[in-house]
């Protein structure tokens, strides 16, 4: 099973990223407003410089429309956004056509039900230690850390361990 997922890791140049419950600990926090507040982990962050160094970008791909997470990718500066997709197999498509990529040097971090069917066709996967069991089955990895709290960093880690050859 290792090796097959170390022949998977070394195609790796491109990482797609769900964002609530993955880079987040799936917290919505609300004010009569709307919504406030979302924290995100500083080692995901550089989790994502390190893979852009290597010439491996990140991309984030969520059902939510949030100011919060345009915020975010607008502070960190290596990162695209697709924002409000509920449909995230449907936009794979246009993904391998802007990055020019093919399907098996994609990598998907998620962590729910609607992430499963991009899952399963992307090159590798991966889901947070707290990820809904059923995402969890049908992941190639499953990282000791929770969601928010450097899931997204240790699956880098390993993208970049292959990358390396170590």
């Amino acid at each position: 099973m290792i090796s097959k997922i170390n022949i998977k890791l070394k195609k790796i140049r491109l990482v797609l990223t769900d964002v609530d419950g993955v880079l987040t600990d799936g917290g919505m926090y609300y004010t009569e407003s709307g919504e406030f507040m979302k924290k995100f982990n500083t080692r995901d962050s550089m989790g994502m410089e390190l893979l852009l160094k290597h010439k491996i970008k990140t991309v984030f791909v969520t059902r939510e429309n949030s100011k919060i997470v345009k915020q975010r990718v607008k502070k960190i500066s290596i990162v695209d956004l697709y924002s409000g997709i509920f449909d995230k197999k449907k936009i794979l498509t246009k993904i391998l056509a802007k990055y020019s990529v093919k399907k098996d040097e994609i990598a998907y971090i998620g962590d729910d039900v609607n992430d499963i069917e991009i899952m399963k066709l992307v090159g590798f996967s991966a889901s947070p230690s707290d990820g809904n069991i059923e995402v969890q089955k049908i992941s190639d990895y499953v990282c000791t850390s929770k969601g928010g709290d450097g899931a997204f960093r240790e699956m880098a880690d390993l993208i970049l361990k292959k990358v390396n050859n170590l």
